[in-house]
Order: C-alpha cells, then sequence, then structure tokens
C-alpha cells in the first residue's frame, strides 16, 4: 500500500488559491441595510451587551462564544516538523479549524503565541476566555504541554482539551475496547506495554487506567528502556507516576508475553521477533506517523492472529484524531460545559466503539469502496461515517451532564440528535464518495487537451493521487515543456503521453470511423484528418476500442462543438437518448438540473427521458431521486401553450411506472422551499425535490451559470450521461479541481 503523493508545488497552489488561507468569516446576518447596520452594531448592540452584563450565562445565547473554539499553539511540537515557531505553525491550525467545521460544524479560530514560556502561554489564553465556549491546545511540546493544560484547566470554566494528548487516547480506547472484545479479553486481565512516554503516549495510559487497566500490568516504555521504579535517568513527574515495580529493563523484554502494544513512538521500534514474542491474539497499535512502529504486513506475517492498526489512512484501522475531537467539542459545546472531563472522553470511547459494531450503511460501503463489517480489520469507525455527528456529542453531552459539568442541561435527547443531523453537509459525504469510488475503480482515463495546463495538473493529480492511469493525449515535447513552465517537470515521467503519430492503433481507428460516417458525407480524407488531427475524435476513438476506461475532455473548446465531435464515435445525442445533468451544491444542499447539455428544446417524452437521466446519476451521487419539472406556471396557472409540456411529461413518467418520485409543472420555489409546497398539499414530492427538469437548454444554461455566480455555488458538470462508454465534457471556464472531479465521475461511471 501507498499514501498518496503530494508535491511540495500541489501543497503550496493548495493553500494560495483562490485565496490565501483555507477558510474566512462570513456573516450569519443580513448586512444590507441601514437598519442591519443598526442592529448588527451601534445602537442596536447595546441591548445585548447589557443583558450579558447583568447575566454573564446569556452570551451563549447572544454571541457565537457558544459554538466557537480556539485551536492554540506555539509551534514547538508541529506534527512530525518538530519546532518551527509560532508562524510556521499557521497552516496546521488553520488545518485543525477546519477539520472542526466540515465534521461537527464547530466555529474554530487559530491562534499562535509566539513564546515558549509556559506562564505566558497561560496567562495570554486566560485573557482570552471570554471569546471562546472551549480551548483546543495543539502542538506544544511535552513536559509544558502538561503543565499548561493542567494550570488552564483548574482556573479556566470552559473545556480546555490537549488534542495531541488525549485524542489519540481516547480513539486508542476505543479501538482498544472492540480488540479486546474479539480477542475475548478484559482490561483489567491484560498486559499492556507502551512505548512512547510524550503527551499521546502519557494520555493514552492514564485513559485506560481509568477504564480498569490496572496500574501493575502496564509497563511503560522510551528511549531509555523500561520505567521502572528506583529509575533516576530522563525521568519527570509524569513518567514517574507510571513507574512499576518490575526487573524488566528493554521494550523486547516488556513484549514477552504481552497482550497490548501500544506505539506513540518511531518507525521500526518493534521488529517481528517482538510481536512473536507476544500472547495469544495480541493486539497491536502502532501509531507512529507516518510510519509505524511495525507494518501490518510484518505482524501478520509472524501472527496471523494478530489485530492490528495504525495512524496510516492507507491501512484497516486507522487511529485518527478526527473521530474525536470535533465531536467531543460538540457535545461538550451544546451543554455549555466547564469542561471535558474523563468520564465524558470515556463516553465518547465507547460511543466509538459500539457504532463499529454496528451495520454499515450502504453509503459508507460505497464510499470506501469495499463492504466493512465488525472484525479485525475494523475496530474503529471511518472518519467519513456519516452517523458520527450525530452518535457521539449525544454520549458526550449525557455524561457531561451527569458528571455535572454540563451549565445548560439538555432536555430533548431525541431532539437533539435531530438537530445535529441536520449540521451534517450531504454534500461532503457524496464528494468523499465519489473519490473513493473512483480510487477503488483504479480507472484509465484519458485526458483529451494536453495542451492545456489545467488538464495537464488535474491528469498529474488523478495519478499521484492513486485513482488509476492517467492517459495524455498530446505532443511529448509540447506537454514537457507545459509542466515544466507550471514546476512539475517530474510528472512528465510518470504520465503516459499519447499522440497520433506514435500509436499503432491509428488505422483501425480510422477504419471504424470510416464505417461509421461514410453514408453521412466523409470521405477516407476527412477520416483521417479527423482521427489523426483532432484530439477529441482521437480520444473518443481510444475509449471505444478500451485502450482507456474513461475520457475527459472539453476544458479547450466549447462544449457543444465537442459534443458534435464526440458523436462521430458514439451515440450520444439526444435521439440516443443521452442527456446533460448538472450538479449545483450550495450551503449543504444538492440540486441537479437537466438538460445543461444534449436537448436544445426538449418535448414531454425528452423530458421525462432527462428525468430519468437525473434520476440515475442521483442514485449514483447516494441521493434518493425527487423529480421537479419546473417552469413558470405551478399546476396550470397561469395557463400557457410553452409551459404545457412541463404538465405533459409527469404523465409519461407515469406510463413509463417509473420507481422514483415526480411531480409538476412547477415553480422552483414550490419545488424547493417547504413552505411554498404547503399550498400544494396532493403534491406527490415527499420533500424538496433533488432534480429540477427544466423546459429548455438555455434556460439550465442561464439558471446553473447564475447559481454559480450570484449564489456562489459549487457547480459539477454537465455529467454527460445516457451514453455506452463513460464521457464527460468539462467547460473552458473549469479550474484543475473542476477538470479533476469531472475525471472522478467518469471513473465512478456517474451517467
Amino acid at each position: 500500500m501507498s499514501k498518496n503523493k503530494v508535491t511540495r508545488e500541489e501543497a503550496l497552489a493548495f493553500h494560495l488559491n483562490p485565496t490565501p488561507g483555507k477558510f474566512e468569516v462570513t456573516a450569519t446576518v443580513p448586512m444590507t441595510t441601514q437598519r442591519d447596520l443598526s442592529l448588527a452594531y451601534s445602537p442596536g448592540v447595546a441591548v445585548p451587551c447589557e443583558e450579558i452584563a447583568a447575566n454573564p450565562e446569556v452570551a451563549y445565547d447572544y454571541t457565537t462564544k457558544g459554538n466557537l473554539v480556539a485551536v492554540i499553539s506555539n509551534g514547538t511540537a508541529v506534527l512530525g516538523l518538530g519546532n518551527l515557531g509560532a508562524l510556521a505553525s499557521k497552516p496546521v491550525m488553520e488545518g485543525k479549524s477546519v477539520l472542526f467545521k466540515r465534521f461537527a460544524d464547530v466555529n474554530s479560530i487559530d491562534i499562535e503565541l509566539d513564546t515558549e514560556d509556559p506562564d505566558a502561554i497561560i496567562n495570554a489564553v486566560k485573557l482570552m476566555g471570554p471569546t471562546f465556549g472551549g480551548i483546543n491546545l495543539e502542538d506544544i511540546k511535552a513536559p509544558e504541554c502538561f503543565i499548561i493544560e493542567q494550570r488552564l484547566k483548574e482556573e479556566m470554566d470552559i473545556p480546555v482539551f490537549h488534542d495531541d494528548q488525549h485524542g489519540t487516547a481516547v480513539i486508542c480506547a476505543a479501538g482498544l475496547i472492540n480488540a479486546l472484545h474479539i480477542s475475548g479479553k478484559k482490561i483489567e486481565d491484560v498486559k499492556i506495554v507502551l512505548n512512547g512516554a510524550g503527551a499521546a503516549g502519557i494520555a493514552c495510559i492514564e485513559l485506560l487506567k481509568s477504564m480498569g487497566a490496572r496500574h501493575e500490568n502496564c509497563i511503560v516504555c522510551d528511549t531509555k528502556g523500561v520505567i521502572y521504579q528506583g529509575r533516576t535517568e530522563g525521568m519527570n513527574q509524569w513518567k514517574s507516576a507510571h513507574a512499576v515495580k518490575t526487573d524488566l529493563r528493554t521494550l523486547e523484554e516488556a513484549m514477552n508475553g504481552a497482550d497490548v502494544f501500544l506505539g506513540v513512538s518511531v518507525k521500526g521500534a518493534v521488529t517481528p521477533d517482538m510481536v512473536a514474542s507476544m500472547a495469544d491474539n495480541p493486539v497491536i497499535f502502532a501509531m507512529a506517523n507516518p510510519d509505524p512502529e511495525i507494518t501490518p504486513e510484518e505482524a501478520h506475517e509472524v501472527r496471523v492472529d494478530a489485530i492490528v492498526a495504525t495512524g496510516r489512512s492507507d491501512y484497516p484501522n486507522q487511529v485518527n484524531n478526527v473521530l474525536g475531537f470535533p465531536y467531543l467539542f460538540r457535545g461538550a459545546l451544546d451543554i455549555n460545559a466547564r469542561a471535558i472531563n474523563d468520564e465524558m472522553k470515556i463516553a465518547c470511547a465507547e460511543a466509538l466503539a459500539e457504532l463499529a459494531r454496528e451495520d454499515v450503511p450502504d453509503e459508507v460501503a460505497l464510499a470506501y469502496g469495499r463492504n466493512l463489517s465488525f472484525g479485525r480489520d475494523y475496530i474503529i469507525p471511518t472518519p467519513f461515517d456519516p452517523r458520527l455527528i450525530y452518535r457521539i456529542p449525544p454520549a458526550v453531552a449525557k455524561a457531561g451532564m451527569d458528571t455535572g459539568a454540563a451549565r445548560r442541561p439538555i432536555i430533548d435527547m431525541d431532539a437533539y440528535e435531530v438537530s445535529l443531523k441536520g449540521r451534517m453537509d450531504p454534500t461532503a459525504s457524496i464528494l468523499r464518495g465519489i473519490h473513493a469510488r473512483a480510487k477503488a475503480a483504479q480507472a484509465r482515463m484519458i485526458f483529451a487537451e494536453g495542451d492545456d495546463v489545467r488538464v495537464l495538473r488535474a491528469a498529474v493529480q488523478y495519478q499521484r493521487s492513486g485513482l488509476g492511469k492517467a492517459l495524455v493525449v498530446g505532443r511529448e515535447a509540447d506537454v514537457k515543456e507545459k509542466l515544466e513552465a507550471a514546476g512539475m517537470g517530474d510528472a512528465v515521467r510518470e504520465l503516459e503521453i499519447v499522440n497520433a503519430a506514435n500509436t499503432r492503433h491509428l488505422e483501425t481507428y480510422k477504419e471504424f470511423l470510416y464505417e461509421r460516417l461514410k453514408r453521412k458525407g466523409y470521405d477516407r480524407h476527412d477520416i483521417h484528418r479527423l482521427a489523426a488531427r483532432d484530439r477529441h475524435v482521437f480520444s473518443a476513438l481510444m475509449l471505444a476500442h478500451g485502450h482507456g476506461d474513461g475520457l475527459v475532455t472539453g476544458a479547450t473548446r466549447k462544449s457543444a462543438h465537442v459534443l458534435e465531435l464526440i458523436n462521430h464515435v458514439f451515440d450520444a445525442d439526444a435521439k440516443h437518448g443521452a442527456a446533460g445533468i448538472t450538479a449545483l451544491l450550495r450551503n449543504g444542499k444538492i440540486v441537479l438540473i437537466g438538460d445543461t447539455l444534449v436537448h436544445e428544446w426538449p418535448e414531454a417524452s425528452d423530458l421525462a427521458d432527462i428525468a430519468e437521466r437525473g434520476a440515475g446519476v442521483a442514485r449514483h451521487l447516494g441521493l434518493e431521486p425527487r423529480v421537479a419539472f419546473v417552469s413558470f406556471s405551478t399546476f396550470g396557472y397561469p395557463r400557457s401553450e410553452r409551459a404545457e409540456k412541463m404538465a405533459l411529461a409527469p404523465k409519461v413518467l407515469e406510463d413509463r411506472g417509473v420507481d422514483f418520485e415526480f411531480e409538476g409543472e412547477m415553480t422552483v420555489d414550490v419545488a424547493l422551499n417547504p413552505k411554498s409546497a404547503e399550498a400544494y398539499p396532493f403534491s406527490r414530492l415527499s420533500g424538496p425535490a433533488n432534480i429540477l427538469v427544466v423546459p429548455a437548454r438555455h434556460s439550465a444554461s442561464i439558471s446553473v451559470k447564475l447559481m454559480q455566480e450570484m449564489g456562489g455555488a459549487t457547480v459539477i458538470g454537465p455529467i454527460l450521461t445516457g451514453v455506452d462508454q463513460s464521457i464527460q465534457i468539462c467547460s473552458t471556464n473549469m479550474t484543475e479541481t473542476d477538470i479533476l472531479n469531472m475525471a472522478l465521475l467518469a471513473a465512478c461511471k456517474v451517467g
């Protein structure tokens, strides 16, 4: 297994575009009129100020405090990079902030403190206390991190959580609960060996002891060997608390007969011989990053009965902090907690363990390209399981309420769970699912326009992300020159560059094309010109002959012209049932619009075809289709011959007996807004439509571009559907990321 390859150029470009950094602040209230400004600032703002002065608790009602976390670091222990200083740690802290938002809808601001003095950090954080509902300490080296966290927990009345310690500990505990369940062992009986007595290691062993592991059964090792009673070298008060009375002196000796190994140390710290000496059904959590203490392959070579977890995403059982900290804070913030205590951490671990033992939803299996079921290779939930947001925070909140940490207990837990489901952004899981399915497909993707740097960047990213083989159509010298100018000259060796001048298949392609076009006015000279000189046609011929699995084209030419060229090779027109479906993603919602590519002026039967194509795309994206035929009229009013076909199309679907919801004709607000839909209780739609079929291609184009430019929607498509092969046609204004997304759709055969 291999990690995704990320170059320095790609990483820097990601952080640079479209604006520097990874997030921005947006207003949640209208700020357009003078009255809005008067309410948001002076004089209206004085009223909540007076209320908070009289009762500080209402700050949680009138400000962002209750959903705002500070991610604080001084940069002394940045990832695996060491002491880079406060400023250089900022990209990591910004990343942490966006993870809070992405996974638990927690607002977060990163704060980098330019000092290594623990007292200065403590004072700074304390002074910021009124602003935040919680403090997440990050990448602060040991032992200072212990001092800082302990003091802040004692002196502040909001949760203070050092994720490097407790985040790893919580996920480790969740995995261990299930690993011991599978192996038939109890935590109070097992011998546990920990290698790595830093912040994360100490937190892991402390949490396990609070869950029932016995002190005398826990052997902690550092670079000097076993931490035993009487040892003086390299000791401090935090290590001393875990010293045991033992004759063991080395990690190798400690591993003999151990049931559990926990590693937060360095690559290669554990040898196969050490694993071989462990007890039956050994549990090995090799969590060193980026390379584990021992790989799963090495461990299983000597012990097939081992249950192995790592910190890596390319192995089963990833111990990933993102499973913990967003949901711990979500639950803590929602009860206005004074702290995140051990009981809340244990509740989080137990809820994660329980979730992994349940049946995995189809959407998760689809996203990961394989079936997941509880067992030795699945003891920890996956980070993109949509159930996490509404299963973990309630468990944390309940533990906080039971232990007196809550200022505002939740009265209706069922309603709370429903509200959490509403925080989940379905578009993120859809995109993740497409990416995972594409990675599983390993499609040979043909990128037709190797003369465009955006296409080349997308092709390189496709291959380096482990999605499959990128086949670039173009001249090798031209491709090399453009890649070098883009700072990616080394990538030319990775791509397979194809053109008509060096393929042995050209005569076969030409014969195939001649048979298709000879009765359409094309002679042999025309055929040669199309096959040998037009990259769109040549690429389509490659696909038609199985010399690739998918095709992405259209970034340099108008889509209508490209579609015309594709039709020389494939039946991708209206009379053969093709259609273009565009996905709009905005504020956690996804709506498909069709036809945005093929049908110029569809009739009722064509509209029904488009609806069926849209339903197929929706299901590929994990959505249950609900189709609305939209117009300027709703159920016959105002009456217009132009709108008549929108009322007839549903009748066509009725006659076909389709297996999805549909209704029309109706205006867009009735289709999408539940309040507007209430005026039509007879509607067959059970909820807002997610597929809008519009009267003509020009209205589809206007709708999409208006939403993109004025509404800020993310646009994916148009997705070409109803064609025998997997072809996606880009727009000329697409970025390299957009082009890559189209390649993902082609790889997944969406359409």
